[in-house]
């Protein structure tokens, strides 16, 4: 789409309480919710769901091009690749 996308209020208000629970359900998980290993991929997977609501509303990639999403995405599973290196690289250690 060219051209400037003006977001209603509302939508950004939603979005916002989106993100406000999501902080909370993080909070209340990480104090509460005993998964042993799995706290942390619980904790990354919410906030993998937060980033994705900040990359298309906030940084409007919901109405953009498919190539900025293309590069968004790229961008993200280059980060994701790092992260699985790091982690093969730890847990295989002696």
């Amino acid at each position: 789409m060219s051209g400037h996308h003006v977001v209603p209020f509302k939508t950004n208000l939603i979005t916002f309480l989106t993100l406000v629970v999501l902080t909370v359900v993080t909070v209340y998980t990480a104090k509460y919710v005993d998964l042993g290993e799995f706290n942390l991929a619980l904790a990354m997977a919410i906030a993998g769901v937060k980033a994705t609501v900040v990359g298309l509303w906030f940084m409007h990639l919901k109405y953009d091009t498919w190539m900025n999403r293309a590069i968004m995405l790229s961008a993200i599973v280059f980060v994701a690749l790092l992260f699985v290196i790091s982690a093969v690289d730890m847990f295989t250690r002696a």
